[in-house]
């Protein structure tokens, strides 16, 4: 018999693949409880402090995905949502891929979806947040005016502040940690995402452009042709 796995909140309009999840999810250990609308998901997270929550971004009523992963930004307080969140859409637009990450998501699973390839993003996920709590704190890394504080999870250009995504900040942080090395995206992915991450490697395109649009031009991140990237 597995050991429990914790709670996962699936908000999901559509009852046959809320339970598809579902059950995959409890055969995995997980225990899973399921909301059709924003607001009820809302609540169930509020009352069930899930461990990660599976997100449908067109939901019906006044709140869909993207409202819901706004919520949970602003309950987190530090510009990350409150739970790590997967989002399951049939939305397969870049602009919606970047909106979902730009607001914190930590993957993004368009449909038709592998239910087991769901489980182990899932998993995925839930190891790098216990990484991420369980590694020690490194000094602030510097490059140029850019400061990235690895212990309060900020960044400083010129002393002035960015808000980035989790994403984004842990591809800057990994980048900065790696300074002057022309690093593949298969690495990158492997660094921030996880070993084994199951995705296209656009992903880290995607998360680049982000960070040179609201880092601005102070970031010296170049494209290394046929390789990948190189900060510094």
């Amino acid at each position: 018999m597995r050991t429990p796995s914790g709670t996962v909140v699936v908000i999901e309009d559509d009852p046959h693949i809320a339970d598809l999840v579902g059950l995959y999810l409890q055969r995995d250990g997980f225990r899973v409880l399921e909301a059709a609308d924003g607001s009820t998901g809302l609540a169930l997270i509020e009352r069930e402090r899930p461990v990660i929550v599976v997100l449908d971004i067109g939901l019906p009523g006044e709140l869909d995905g993207f409202d819901v992963c706004r919520r949970l930004v602003g309950a987190g307080g530090d510009g990350r949502p409150s739970v790590p969140v997967l989002v399951l859409s049939a939305r397969d637009d870049e602009v919606d891929r970047v909106l979902g990450l730009e607001l914190g998501a930590d993957d993004y699973v368009t449909k038709p979806f592998s239910p087991r390839e769901l489980v182990a993003r899932v998993r995925a996920i839930l190891r790098r947040s216990a990484a991420g709590r369980d590694a020690p704190h490194p000094p602030v890394l510097e490059v140029g005016a850019v400061a990235v504080d690895t212990a309060r999870r900020e960044v400083h250009v010129a002393g002035r502040p960015v808000v980035l995504t989790a994403r984004e900040f842990d591809l800057l942080a990994h980048l900065a940690a790696n300074v002057g090395l022309a690093l593949s995206r298969r690495q990158l992915l492997d660094a921030v995402w996880g070993a084994g991450w199951i995705g296209d490697e656009r992903t880290v395109d995607v998360h680049v452009r982000q960070l040179r649009k609201k880092v601005g031009a102070e970031l010296p991140l170049a494209t290394v042709w046929g390789v990948g990237y190189r900060l510094g």
